[in-house]
């Protein structure tokens, strides 16, 4: 155990290499680094289970700053503890393009950054699905594999944003008891102090939320180690108020909203290296006390060893293993094209949301990695299968979580589990309320993980729920983000593809966007080959010549393409038919694919139940598009298509129109 006074250097290292960093960027926050040194001294070196040498062992603990504005806290914390790929000109280099050393911490561009933080509440949102995926590997694997702690160091903003609340909720619900919460109650915000905007009694709602809360001097070593080992020995969730000072030691911009977001300033700095007796120039630490921080992370280097002896000797290694590694099982092709080969035969006629349960069903069958989950939607959504019992707070084992009616939440939670490792999750709600699940599914792209999005009741197929649940500006809007795939299958043997290229893309995530209505079989004859794989492929060749008309479609409109080509066939213009179910996909084939799907067609029309932003980079600005013009109507869905234009009679006379130079 180090003295009072080895601590205090220690902290003051994180300290001053966090004020440094921050003068010499001209930009970034001090004050949380140097409020919460104490805390991070504490934990990282009597408590966090980790090894700097084999950053991404299973077993280690995670550390989260959801407060990621306090990256150099972080940054501070990977330097002296050893991580190889964070040196002291990584340190020199913060907020620099191109540098690891990022403004707010990315997942990726460092190891022992173990999400993306930056957007408050994110982070404690996403350590919700951390600690459930801790439980869950847990009961898969067992202690001697799995036995890990979650911390979290989040501020004022991360529990001011609502997704705070979804998150502590369902963890309390949970009962996620290896999750530990540090809240940096500085009082100051960036406006000032908090008081400004908010006066919640956080040690009560989390307390209302199922988990234990306390206060303690948050610069008090004995005080934030006694809270922690009680925290290690609770039944609950633990949130520890840790009261602290923002920018401790500062002479004048200490306990001010001045020491928050900006530089302190050289005469600043010159009074805080006075009030802290450190004489190193800056990026300078002492040796004894690198030495210190260095054999803190030596520490792990035991216990990683010893869960490294008991891997060996497992029964469970292979399997452990595959799913850490995010590798799926060999022959998921041939399962695949197993029920494919059923689907031609029996050419269901169902919606593609009961088309993805009947996928899953298969798929969660073969891989046991997948857990799913809606937001209070599971009838719905078609989430739930024969094999996905529901997780509960006695009963880790399952494969199933009731998220509640907390899409953001879900969200985050299911980024989460992705990053914890052997688990793939997927979760449902309603398509329109992709606009409360954005944020976490933006960051998800940003981090290139694999979760996936199931979004049922995707367009004005809806009905009679009227225009607040139809989805008009959605798909462009998610189509928007980079690194994100979003998949609108056209029936049973798409969806099934879909499903299949969701599982195997390991590095953007998938949303799979599924209608209410029954839709026909459109795929009648066994294809191998998973044509959707090119996220666009030629469904109906055209008849009698070269075709006149290239009409593209996704989803539930396939099927209206092909009745608008039948139309048009007749009237003597050969016609071919598009699907596209995935945009993304197919922007990214070679140029000769692409333009020999694109064809040279005299009239090229889109037709889908949304706006038609992103489709002229298929159709052309001078394309027809039938789809959505405003918002969405109540009535039933055959009321609705006619009402709005998108049927086979509208697009085959639009081309027709266009064909006669109208």
């Amino acid at each position: 155990m180090v003295s009072r006074e080895q601590h205090d250097r220690m902290a003051n290292a994180i300290r001053f290499l966090s004020m440094d960093a921050v003068e010499k960027a001209n930009s970034g926050h001090p004050g949380l680094p140097m409020g919460c040194a104490d805390i991070a001294t504490v934990l990282f070196t009597r408590f966090l289970k980790f090894d700097p040498k084999a950053p991404h062992w299973a077993d280690r603990d995670r550390f989260i700053l959801s407060a990621g504005h306090g990256s150099m806290l972080l940054y501070s914390l990977l330097y002296l503890t050893g991580y190889e790929d964070m040196t002291i000109d990584d340190i020199k280099n913060f907020r620099q393009l191109g540098a690891r050393t990022a403004g707010h911490p990315e997942y990726g561009h460092a190891a022992g950054i173990e999400t993306t933080t930056g957007p408050l509440g994110q982070g404690i949102a996403n350590s919700v699905g951390f600690a459930l995926g801790e439980r869950i590997m847990n009961a898969a694997f067992g202690n001697d594999l799995v036995d890990h702690y979650t911390y979290v160091l989040c501020g004022d903003g991360c529990l001011m944003e609502g997704v705070s609340q979804e998150a502590i909720s369902l963890a309390g619900h949970l009962k996620l008891n290896k999750l530990i919460v540090f809240w940096d109650n500085n009082n100051i915000s960036i406006d000032g102090p908090v008081s400004l905007a908010d006066n919640t009694d956080q040690v009560a709602r989390f307390q209302a939320s199922g988990w234990n809360a306390t206060h303690i001097d948050g610069m008090d070593p004995e005080a934030i180690a006694y809270a922690i080992e009680a925290a290690r020995h609770s039944d609950k969730p633990t949130m520890i108020a840790c009261k602290t000072t923002i920018g401790f030691g500062a002479p004048t911009k200490a306990g001010t909203n001045k020491a928050h977001g900006s530089p302190l300033g050289a005469e600043e700095i010159a009074g805080a290296r006075k009030f802290f007796n450190w004489t190193d120039a800056p990026f300078e630490i002492p040796a004894d006390i690198l030495a210190a921080w260095r054999e803190a992370g030596k520490a792990g280097s035991k216990p990683r060893a010893e869960w490294e002896s008991r891997l060996a000797k497992s029964d469970k290694k292979a399997e452990f293993e595959r799913r850490m590694d995010g590798k799926l099982l060999p022959g998921l092709d041939k399962v695949i094209a197993d029920y494919k080969k059923k689907l031609t035969a029996d050419k269901p006629k169902v919606a593609t949301r009961k088309s993805s349960e009947m996928a899953l069903e298969v798929i969660n069958g073969f891989l046991p990695e997948t857990i799913g989950g809606s937001a209070d939607l599971t009838g719905s959504n078609n989430t739930k299968t024969s094999q996905t019992k529901n997780i509960t707070p006695d009963d880790y084992g399952q494969r199933y979580v009731h998220y509640g009616i907390r899409e953001h939440g879900m969200a985050a939670a299911m980024s989460g589990l992705t990053l914890h490792g052997g688990i793939i999750p997927y979760g449902g709600t309603f398509m329109c309320f992709t606009d409360y699940a954005r944020p976490s599914m933006r960051l998800a792209s940003l981090m290139g993980i694999r979760s996936i999005y199931v979004m049922t009741h995707d367009s004005i197929g809806l009905g009679e729920d009227g225009p607040t649940h139809q989805p008009i500006e959605h798909l462009a809007a998610l189509r928007a983000i980079p690194n994100h795939n979003v998949f609108r299958p056209a029936d049973a043997t798409e969806t099934a593809e879909c499903w299949q290229l969701a599982l195997e893309s390991e590095k953007t995530p998938s949303t799979l966007a599924l209608t209410r209505q029954n839709l026909p079989a459109l795929r009648t004859e066994f294809v191998a080959e998973n044509l959707c794989a090119r996220g666009a492929y030629e469904l109906a060749s055209a008849e009698g010549g070269e075709a006149e008309v290239s009409i593209f479609a996704t989803g539930s409109e396939v099927e209206i393409a092909l009745g608008a080509r039948k139309l048009l066939q007749e009237k003597g213009h050969p016609t071919r038919v598009v699907s596209v179910p995935c945009f993304e996909l197919f922007f990214a084939q070679d140029k000769a694919y692409r333009e020999k799907i694109l064809g040279k067609a005299r009239v090229k029309v889109g037709i889908e139940a949304a706006i038609r932003q992103g489709w002229d980079e298929i159709i052309g600005t001078d394309g027809i598009f039938v789809g959505m013009t405003g918002f969405g109507a109540s009535g039933t869905i055959e009321q609705l298509y006619p009402h709005f234009g998108i049927t086979a009679e509208a697009a085959a006379k639009a081309a027709q129109a266009r064909l006669a130079g109208k």
